[in-house]
């Protein structure tokens, strides 16, 4: 049995971080029932990533919100707030990524909850906390990557501003909403108390800097250095980085420059020394280490670097990445279904508990799709 299952979370939250919260949870054994809006539920279900579509829908809706419920129900309808506090009632939690005052607005605030539920864990997440200059902005992972410094970290010194490629600052608040989640009703259970959770995507994209923030004040509060060729880490010396070669790419992380030097035949490297040179140089000696690499293919440099027990890697896209045997051992695709057998694949959970995968077999719901069944539990 699933550590959670039994548990029941009514999800208010839309687009990505509260709902990879209650994606998580589900993984776990909850049962997680979506509360969508008449008419066009989940804003991700139009927020296409792509132009890929699929079964009519986002592809990103339903690789975020497969193993969930959804139950249609208008917010402002006193009818329809009636059974949103007839099943939180029942939820054990509670969570949602409004912007602060949208649910006080609504009637369905902490407090309006907690009457309800006294012991409910109630989660919420924000774009920038509930005070201060930015608290009305709209919290979206590319404006808070923009304004929390991240941009200044990927990317060359030359390349101005680098976003990530994946909306990190979401999955990072989503996790820590989860986490805080879990230790409440651990708390819940051998103290009988309930608990407010708020999260922050703000405070998620300045906690994910915790290295760069803490070397920043003590260091004197200068701002990080990318390195101007192959820069991988604003803090870290050479050879660390991604370069170019005959065939392909090659990720170095950290090594002895006087080793690389005689392992790769590199006479230019010689001279060069570890620790703070290889940082006050790096540029020079990434300059020198593209140039030569370019000499060979990959696997030539892999064959000789990874038998001298170097950190070092292919750079691989997705198409090799699916056939290389590595992923495939993992398991971390799965095949789930629709109410309409509509099947797709996606990935599983990543969390194993006694050795076993976290695997689900259910999609994503179609709007409202359990809102009837959903109604009949409460009321017969």
């Amino acid at each position: 049995m699933l550590p959670l299952a039994g548990y029941t979370v009514v999800d208010f939250s839309q687009f990505l971080s509260g709902p990879l919260a209650s994606l998580r949870l589900a993984d776990l054994g909850a049962r997680v029932i979506k509360i969508e809006k008449p008419g066009t539920g989940d804003i991700c279900r139009q927020l296409y990533t792509s132009d890929t579509i699929l079964n009519g829908t986002s592809t990103v809706f339903h690789a975020i919100n497969r193993n969930k419920e959804s139950i249609v129900l208008d917010l402002k309808d006193e009818a329809d707030a009636q059974v949103i506090r007839d099943l939180l009632l029942k939820a054990d939690v509670v969570l949602h990524n409004f912007r602060p005052g949208v649910m006080e607005r609504l009637g369905f605030n902490y407090a309006a909850v907690r009457a309800i539920n006294p012991t409910v864990i109630y989660g919420e997440i924000s774009g920038y906390g509930k005070e201060g200059p930015w608290v009305k902005r709209p919290g979206q992972d590319l404006l808070l990557q923009s304004l929390t410094g991240m941009t200044w970290l990927s990317g060359d010194a030359t390349h101005g501003p680098v976003a990530m490629g994946l909306s990190i600052v979401d999955m990072f608040a989503g996790s820590n909403l989860c986490s805080a989640i879990l230790a409440c009703l651990y708390r819940r259970a051998i103290q009988q108390l309930g608990a407010h959770v708020h999260v922050s995507m703000l405070d998620s994209a300045v906690d994910i800097q915790f290295e760069a923030v803490t070397t920043y004040f003590r260091d004197g509060q200068l701002l990080p250095q990318r390195s101007t060729v192959s820069n991988a880490h604003a803090y870290l010396a050479a050879p660390y980085g991604v370069y170019r070669t005959q065939d392909g790419f090659l990720a170095l992380a950290m090594g002895s420059i006087p080793l690389l030097s005689k392992l790769l035949d590199c006479t230019a490297l010689e001279g060069f020394a570890d620790g703070e040179q290889a940082f006050q140089e790096r540029d020079t000696i990434k300059t020198i280490l593209a140039k030569h690499l370019l000499n060979a293919p990959t696997a030539q440099w892999l064959d000789i670097l990874e038998a001298a027990d170097i950190w070092c890697a292919d750079v691989m896209d997705w198409r090799r990445l699916t056939e290389h045997q590595a992923f495939k051992l993992l398991n971390m695709l799965q095949e789930v279904s629709m109410g309409d057998s509509f099947r797709y694949e996606t990935t599983r959970c990543p969390i194993r508990i006694d050795g076993q995968r976290l695997t689900a077999t259910k999609g994503s719901p179609q709007l409202g799709e359990h809102s009837q069944k959903i109604r009949e539990e409460l009321y017969g």
